[in-house]
């Protein structure tokens, strides 16, 4: 698989211009990183940078050979049509990328005239962004995925990934962490999505509404759970088994996923797989999980009374009546472990059947990156609610 990244004016410069929003790192290093990240994806990248809109859709042009693009177009995003003409001409799966949060800055950020033409938009999550692009690509071209809208809005939509052999497939619903904000988004699902996939799993990994596009905990529960019952609109088509639905979250994803069985889903779910999850909102809170983003979710002030958190908080909601897989890793740098030690131990008390694995020496993201041992762990307890 061959990938062309394209970046555009101005990124010649990242590392000294605006350290305290692009960071330090330069385009030299951004490059050698993203070849280092195209070895371990099993594929060939190429990258370019120029300053000049004509050769930035030269090299467009020249890329129609390759399996894909990234482009970070700069400040070309907000108005360049040409660009965004080059992108739908060549046909290939393309990912905007930005290294800083856009819609958290000048108003005239927020527009972009390619989005519409790309696969997916990155942005807010630094360099690491890229590294995200390459794996966003690799795993569509991994496994064909369909992508359909279960609603209305434009975070509305999941994409469906159907397994080879026996029907009809049990369903795996993933939903993605990054504490509930805009800047994190179901691609970081992807590997996880296709390995599922590959075991016989039909994957649901859907999208909703995160905080910065309209996000907090009544609108993202609604779209959750209208995406989990969406499933009986096209269960017949792609032949799913909606008497074996698992809910995968990882996170704030592990949150939601808890949070859905709280609730009586149109769909029923059969088994709940919370990978270090926020349980206890009200823990997560008084831990300073995500900088804020518990109140920033619940749209309270930290001097707010924590009765607000008791619709909100899967803790506050046992015995929720299903049966529940949580793991979690002791070094855990995002989420604390003491969390899931706590939930796992009163929803046992409330008469929950739980499975409770804490992974020693394992951190927040090996919970759901294929390569790794943890992984083998998750999807080995996974495959037994089959």
């Amino acid at each position: 698989m061959r990938i062309v990244i394209i970046n555009g004016p101005n990124l010649n410069l990242i590392g000294t211009r605006s350290p305290e929003i692009y960071g330090t790192t330069t385009l030299d290093e951004l490059e050698a990183l993203c070849h280092g990240w195209g070895v371990e994806a099993e594929c060939v990248i190429e990258t370019y940078q120029s300053n000049h809109e004509g050769d930035i859709i030269d090299r467009l042009h020249a890329a129609r050979g390759a399996d894909g693009v990234i482009i970070n177009p700069g400040a070309f995003t907000h108005y360049s049509y040409a660009i965004r003409d080059a992108i739908d001409a060549i046909g290939l799966p393309t990912v905007e990328v930005h290294i800083s949060n856009v819609r958290d800055r000048e108003p005239w950020r927020r527009v972009s005239v390619v989005s519409d033409v790309c696969v997916s938009t990155i942005f807010g999550r630094g360099i690491p962004g890229y590294r995200d692009a390459i794996r966003h690509l690799t795993a569509r071209a991994a496994w064909p995925v369909e992508t359909i809208a279960y609603g209305p809005d434009s975070d509305n939509v999941g994409d469906l990934r159907i397994p080879r052999g026996e029907s009809p497939h049990p369903v795996a619903v993933l939903l993605h962490g990054g504490h509930w904000r805009d800047t994190a988004a179901r691609d970081l699902l992807d590997p996880a999505a296709v390995d599922l996939t590959r075991r016989g799993w039909a994957t649901w990994n859907i999208e909703f509404a995160r905080v910065g596009s309209g996000g907090g905990f009544r609108s993202t529960t609604a779209d959750v759970a209208q995406a989990i019952g969406s499933l009986s609109d096209f269960a017949e088509g792609h032949e799913l088994d909606l008497s074996n639905v698992v809910v995968i979250g990882h996170g704030s994803g592990g949150h939601l996923a808890l949070l859905a069985a709280v609730g009586k889903s149109e769909v029923p779910i059969s088994a709940i797989v919370a990978l270090a999850p926020i349980g206890d909102l009200e823990a997560a809170h008084e831990a300073g999980v995500g900088d804020g983003a518990v109140e920033a979710f619940m749209r309270r002030t930290p001097e707010q009374s924590q009765e607000r958190h008791v619709a909100a908080s899967p803790i506050m909601n046992l015995p929720l009546g299903v049966p529940l897989l949580i793991v979690h890793g002791d070094e855990d740098e995002r989420v604390p472990v003491s969390i899931s030690r706590s939930f796992a131990g009163r929803a046992a008390d409330e008469g929950d059947t739980v499975v409770y694995h804490e992974l020693e020496g394992v951190g927040h993201e090996a919970l759901t990156d294929p390569t790794m041992p943890a992984w083998v762990k998750v999807i080995d307890e996974v495959d037994r609610l089959r």
